[in-house]
């Protein structure tokens, strides 16, 4: 099973997506916050990402959510292209457009987005991974 893991960024567990710019196609390395009590399961949001990124990505808004937990209120959802290259993840995934990102973060990788793998540190208390 492909594995693939980051350093902690300030003690929190850290994922690494790629999004493809839209204008100028090239790569954008983004890092997320893996939070695992973002959302639930049976929620449709998979990412949160800036608009700004959103965007960047060449998607178009989309109808709005209502979130309530570290960001609420009303905000834009998009389809986002997301890779994981070292896992062969590639696909269009439902995002919420935020203002702002976390401290020391791009965005946040949701529950429903880290169930898609078996994810955890592995042995190595100083990473967290995911693994296909």
């Amino acid at each position: 099973m492909p594995r693939t893991a980051w350093p902690l960024r300030r003690g929190r567990p850290a994922v690494e997506v790629v999004l493809q710019q839209a204008l100028v196609q090239q790569p954008l390395t983004r890092t997320l916050l893996a939070d695992t009590g973002a959302g639930a399961v049976h929620v449709a949001i998979e990412l949160i990402l800036t608009e700004y990124d959103c965007l960047l990505a060449g998607a178009t808004p989309h109808k709005a959510i209502i979130l309530g937990g570290a960001y609420q209120g009303s905000f834009p959802t998009y389809l986002v292209r997301v890779q994981l290259p070292a896992l062969g993840f590639d696909h269009d995934i439902r995002v919420v457009g935020i203002p702002a990102a976390p401290s020391a973060f791009d965005g946040i990788a949701c529950f429903r987005f880290l169930n898609r793998f078996a994810y955890g540190n592995f042995g190595d208390p100083n990473q967290f991974g995911l693994e296909n």
